[in-house]
C-alpha cells in the first residue's frame, strides 16, 4: 500500500516566525516518519520583508497558488519597519476571506506543568474549544468614515452577517461538539440583549438547527460579558463555544492567557471543504528574532491541529503527548529566555519524545 503524501505550503512570515516554523517542520517530520506518511514542504515568502523590497503585500495568484495544497502552516504575521494593520489585513484577513476559512478554531487546554493566572485551577478544569467565525461581521470592513478630520466626523462599520454565514458557523461547532464527545454541551456565545438584530438572527439559528439535527447536543446560551467571568472563575463548566468574528477574537485571547500564555495558544483557519491554514496565536515577537530563546510550543501545536484535521489523529495525538511531557517535566518557564532551553532544543525535545 503506498504511503500518503501530503503537501503543506510553509510561510514563516516576519519577526521570530522563521524560528518557530523550523521546529514545527522538525516536529512534523518526525512525526511523519514514525506513522508513515510524507510530507512535501513548499516555502513562500509572504511578510514583511518582502513587502519592504517589493511593495506588494501578496500577489493576486497567492489564493490560486495555495488552494493546490493540503494545509497551510503560517508562522508570525507582523513586522516592525511596516505600519501595523497593512499586513494583518493584506495577507492575514485576505487569506481567510479568499480561502474561506469561515472556522477559526481555538482549543483552550492547560497542559500538565504549565502555570495559569487562575488559582486552584488544573489542567483537569481548563479544556474546552472557541469557534469563532472567522469570514464575517464586523472584520469585513462595510463602513465608512464621512467629514473625516472635522467636528462632525462620522465613522461607521457595521457587524454584517447572512443567514448563511452564521447557520454553516453553527453547524461546524455542533460536529465539533459531538467529536469531542466529552460534555455534549455547546453554548453560543453573544449579547442579545443589546445586539438585538445580529444576535437574534445567531440565537434563533443556534436553537432551530440544535434541536431538528443534534438533538444530542445540549444548548446553553452565555452573554460575551458572562462568558469572559466564567472563563476566569469556573472555566471547566465549558465545553464547545461559538461565537461571532469579534467576540471570538477577545475570548480567545483571554482563554490563551489562562492556559499558559501566548507561547503555547495555537490555532487553525479552517475551510472544511477547502484548504485550511493553521498558526501560533503569539504574533511575530521581532524583539526576540534570530536570538534563539522563543518558545515553539505554539507553533508545535499548530502542526498537531494540522495533522489531526488531515486525518493523522495518531500522530496528532503522539505530538501532543510529548509536548505535555516537555511542559510536565522538562521546561522551567514558558517565557521566552526563561525555558531553560532555547528554541532548537525545545523542538529537538518534543520531536524525540514521539
Amino acid at each position: 500500500m503506498a504511503k500518503k503524501s501530503y503537501r503543506i505550503a510553509v510561510l514563516p512570515g516576519d519577526g521570530t516566525g522563521p524560528e518557530v516554523v523550523r521546529e514545527g517542520v522538525k516536529v512534523l517530520d518526525a512525526a511523519s516518519k514514525k506513522f508513515g506518511f510524507t510530507l512535501n514542504f513548499t516555502n513562500f515568502d509572504f511578510g514583511g520583508d518582502r513587502y519592504l523590497k517589493t511593495g506588494e503585500v501578496l500577489p493576486d495568484s497567492a489564493s490560486d497558488q495555495l488552494r493546490k495544497f493540503d494545509a497551510i502552516f503560517l508562522g508570525a504575521i507582523g513586522h516592525p519597519d511596516v505600519k501595523p494593520g497593512i499586513l494583518e489585513k493584506g495577507i492575514l484577513l485576505r487569506l481567510r476571506f479568499e480561502l474561506d476559512q469561515y472556522i477559526n478554531l481555538r482549543p483552550v487546554k492547560l497542559y500538565p506543568g504549565v502555570e495559569t493566572p487562575l488559582r486552584n485551577k488544573g489542567p483537569e478544569h481548563i479544556d474546552y474549544v472557541v469557534v469563532r467565525e472567522n469570514t464575517g461581521g464586523i472584520y469585513t470592513g462595510v463602513g465608512g468614515i464621512t467629514m473625516k478630520g472635522t467636528p462632525n466626523e462620522v465613522a461607521v462599520q457595521s457587524n454584517v452577517y447572512t443567514r448563511f454565514q452564521v447557520d454553516r458557523c453553527i453547524r461546524y461547532a455542533f460536529e465539533c461538539t459531538r467529536r469531542r464527545n466529552k460534555k455534549m454541551t455547546l453554548a453560543l456565545c453573544g449579547k442579545t440583549n443589546v445586539l438585538t438584530y445580529v444576535f437574534d438572527l445567531w440565537e434563533r439559528a443556534f436553537h432551530e438547527i440544535g434541536a431538528k439535527e443534534y438533538p444530542d447536543i445540549k444548548r446553553e446560551y452565555y452573554h460575551v460579558d458572562a462568558t469572559c467571568m466564567w472563563m476566569v472563575k469556573n472555566p471547566e463548566w465549558f465545553d464547545v463555544i461559538v461565537t461571532d468574528n469579534m467576540f471570538g477574537d477577545i475570548i480567545t485571547d483571554l482563554g490563551a492567557m489562562t492556559q499558559g500564555g501566548m507561547g503555547i495558544a495555537a490555532g487553525g483557519n479552517i475551510n472544511p471543504e477547502g484548504v485550511s491554514m493553521f498558526e501560533p496565536i503569539g504574533g511575530s515577537a521581532p524583539k526576540y528574532t534570530g536570538m534563539n530563546v522563543i518558545n515553539p510550543l505554539a507553533a508545535i501545536c499548530s502542526c498537531m491541529m494540522m495533522l489531526e484535521h488531515l486525518g493523522e489523529a495518531r500522530a496528532a495525538a503522539a505530538i501532543e503527548k510529548s509536548v505535555m511531557d516537555v511542559t510536565a517535566n522538562k521546561l522551567k518557564s514558558l517565557s521566552a529566555g526563561k525555558m531553560g532551553f532555547s528554541t532548537t532544543e525545545v523542538g529537538d525535545l518534543v520531536a524525540k519524545g514521539i
